[in-house]
């Protein structure tokens, strides 16, 4: 196969990634929705050095995407909240401000359930560092959104993710400051000098 290119990225990075349409970076936090679900909230912020807007690249399991294997495109993956250990999930509920579809982190230590996997939909081989993606719900189909809808007390100014069900420019999103693990196509090799 084509050696990936070495901005390609990997399982197991750890990243925040870029709503291009609304210059916003995916973030959560320790603030649970008021209403739908009543899960932990996942909104879009300015500021590019909060702490709370990483997130771990993983495959549906472990095993499928182990560290420092190239994403490609089409696959299923998982993004894993860093602080809190919660899954990008999506459901049908209606988000709190536009009436999509919520999404929310899940889970405990990195494990909920099968409606947190999104496919990363690129146009090449691999989900390069530069793309702008998309992120497609595996379970319900919505794309990982946001329209511009700001939150007010307590989260105030910070915008809504949602998912909709229309391919658009509001939902692309491109990976931005991070710990990259090195493109390898076999992670178990080792070179020899």
């Amino acid at each position: 196969g084509r050696e990936p290119a070495p901005g390609a990225v990997t399982c197991g990075s750890v990243l925040k990634l870029l709503n291009t349409r609304h210059s916003v970076r995916l973030h959560s936090h320790e603030v649970k929705y008021g209403s739908g679900s009543g899960q932990q909230s996942v909104t879009g912020v300015e500021a590019s050095d909060d702490a709370n807007s990483y997130w771990r690249i993983r495959g549906k399991s472990d095993s499928s995407c182990q560290r420092g294997t190239p994403v490609k495109c089409g696959q299923a993956i998982r993004l894993t909240h860093v602080n809190t250990g919660k899954n990008l999930h999506t459901h049908h509920f209606p988000s709190p401000l536009s009436n999509n579809q919520e999404v929310s982190a899940f889970g405990d230590d990195g494990e909920g359930d099968d409606l947190d996997f999104w496919i990363v939909q690129c146009s090449g081989t691999y989900w390069e560092r530069e793309d702008a993606v998309r992120f497609r719900h595996v379970g319900t189909e919505v794309f990982l959104s946001i329209t511009g809808e700001q939150y007010g007390h307590p989260i105030r100014g910070q915008r809504e993710v949602h998912g909709m069900p229309a391919a658009n420019h509001h939902n692309y999103w491109k990976a931005m400051e991070g710990v990259f693990i090195k493109p390898s196509l076999d992670p178990a090799k080792h070179d020899e000098l």
